[in-house]
């Protein structure tokens, strides 16, 4: 698929490059980024370099991961997120912030907009958002995105040899106003029972 570019009022969410290979190392220093996100910790420049000039555009030729750069318009880089294909229709969020542009809603920008097109371009009807128990940061950002918290999977994720508990949240078409690429009929709500002592 050719990369494409999405823009708001704030932020340019594009394809990451060779040119963006430096900031993208700088950020990642950053020890929030490696403690909650599955980083390579320490972030050598060669990682940082293996991602921006294979990895993310890999993702895009062949439709596996589609990573987006968060910019602002003076092409200061914000943040990365990245749509990962779980299985058909799926499509689950990552995304980590640099430190210095944190609070002021650009994350919860970016996922909404790459959440829209995902609904809109690639036939997905279900984004999904997990991070590991104890990171609030980025919790916050997916409730603000609205996306309906959905438990705790034990033992759901590996980071860095570990496998740790994970909160789970989805966000759908009709969330956000959309129509589902294919038919979605919601479990019907349990029926009242008899009053419980």
């Amino acid at each position: 698929m050719e990369p494409v570019t999405l823009t708001t009022d704030r932020l340019v969410l594009r394809p990451v490059g060779p040119q963006d290979t430096d900031a993208v190392h700088a950020a990642a220093q950053d020890p929030d980024i490696q403690r909650w996100t599955t980083i390579p910790s320490p972030y050598l420049p060669e990682h940082a370099r293996s991602f921006t000039e294979q990895l993310a555009p890999e993702g895009w030729a062949n439709r596996s991961m589609f990573t987006f750069g968060v910019f602002l318009p003076d092409h200061t880089l914000t943040g990365l997120l990245s749509l990962t294909m779980r299985s058909l229709g799926t499509a689950e969020v990552g995304f980590w912030a640099t430190k210095e542009h944190r609070g002021h809603g650009y994350t919860t920008e970016a996922t909404l907009t790459a959440s829209r097109w995902a609904f809109t371009h690639l036939a997905v009807d279900r984004v999904e958002w997990r991070a590991e128990v104890g990171n609030t940061a980025s919790r916050a950002v997916a409730e603000h995105a609205g996306f309906t918290l959905e438990g705790t999977l034990r033992s759901a994720i590996n980071n860095k040899g570990v496998r740790r508990d994970c909160w789970v949240a989805s966000l759908l078409p009709s969330d956000l106003g959309l129509p589902s690429a294919a038919p979605y009929v919601p479990a019907a709500p349990p029926l009242p029972g008899p009053a419980r002592p």
